[in-house]
């Protein structure tokens, strides 16, 4: 099992949870180097809501970050490769500092998040890796204060609300135990929506791959139930969306909106964000019979993109 699949979750979980405190890069050149720093985030002096709200996820979020996610252990040398991006980013902070004859503010530069499952003891010692307990909680293990990092172990981490959107990149029972917090919230969070509709693409993304490991496959047997449901609710948004439009413009056209708006809801649970190709796909959607369109409904779970684009593109 590749670590693409979980990579490419995790930046996409970052990138939507973190969004509405500040700006959000992911795979961010490092300037000069060929490396890239998976998520990079700048906060927001006006943020849309409450950095709260995602509990020590959002107090990360209170200063500049770089956020290094690992579905497994990091090895050493991923670790000071992590440094390494951390320091030529905060040297390119003192050079503009320079260029404009300012001060550096040591407390504005950037800290580094190094996520990982898990972590030895001696690990940890290696890289002088120091609890905060008073201030932090158990897990975190901070660097010496001028390097401005720290190592994450997630499944050290309490099992409370505060680290639920970390505890979610876990692995196995872990990760099972956060993924069942996430479904309990109130319908209405909007975190906890979007935390299922990337949990349904990571299902999908890991469905398209041979060889899936027994972890990769109990957690794809966690996720297909989540996954129907989120079919089963974007059908539903889709048709009351469509039933609004309706009672606009009338009753044939509102069908046809109504079908639109499934289709559109149903694509972006099942494949993620809107492609020019998938969209394409749209208009001869649309132009089915009823009962071609209600059968293709129940059959899109086990279609791939490559069904749909055969069948309505290239036919």
């Amino acid at each position: 099992m590749t670590r693409f699949p979980y990579d490419s979750f995790a930046k996409d979980y970052f990138k939507e949870l973190l969004s509405p405190l500040g700006s959000v890069e992911t795979s961010k050149d490092v300037a000069g180097e060929k490396r890239e720093i998976d998520v990079y985030f700048a906060p927001n002096a006006d943020p849309q809501i409450d950095k709260s709200s995602l509990g020590l996820l959002g107090r990360f979020a209170e200063t500049k970050a770089l956020i290094e996610p690992y579905r497994n252990p990091p090895t050493k040398s991923e670790v000071r490769s992590c440094s390494t991006k951390l320091f030529d980013t905060c040297a390119r902070f003192e050079r503009e500092a320079k260029r404009n004859d300012t001060l550096i503010d040591e407390d504005s530069l950037p800290r580094l998040w190094i996520l990982s499952p898990t972590a030895s003891k001696d690990f940890l010692e290696g890289f002088g890796g120091e609890l905060d307990e008073s201030k932090w909680g158990s897990g975190i293990y901070f660097f010496d204060k001028s390097w401005r990092g720290a190592i994450v172990v997630i499944h050290q981490l309490p099992v409370t609300p505060e680290t639920l959107w970390l505890r979610l990149l876990g692995k196995g029972k872990v990760q099972q135990r956060a993924i069942e917090e996430v479904q309990a919230l109130d319908i209405n969070n909007p975190l906890r929506s979007k935390a299922i509709d990337l949990l349904a693409n990571l299902k999908t993304t890991l469905e398209l791959n041979q060889g899936l490991d027994v972890e990769d496959r109990d957690l794809v047997m966690q996720l297909s139930p989540i996954y129907e449901q989120r079919l089963a609710e974007a059908i539903q948004q889709g048709r009351q969306e469509g039933r609004q439009e309706g009672r606009q413009e009338g009753r044939q056209e509102g069908e046809i909106n109504e079908r639109r708006a499934i289709i559109e809801n149903l694509l972006r649970v099942r494949f993620g964000s809107e492609e020019a190709q998938l969209t394409a796909i749209i208009e001869p959607l649309l132009a089915l019979p009823a009962s071609e369109f209600s059968s293709l409904l129940l059959q899109l779970s086990n279609l791939s993109r490559e069904d749909l684009l055969t069948r309505f593109i290239q036919q």
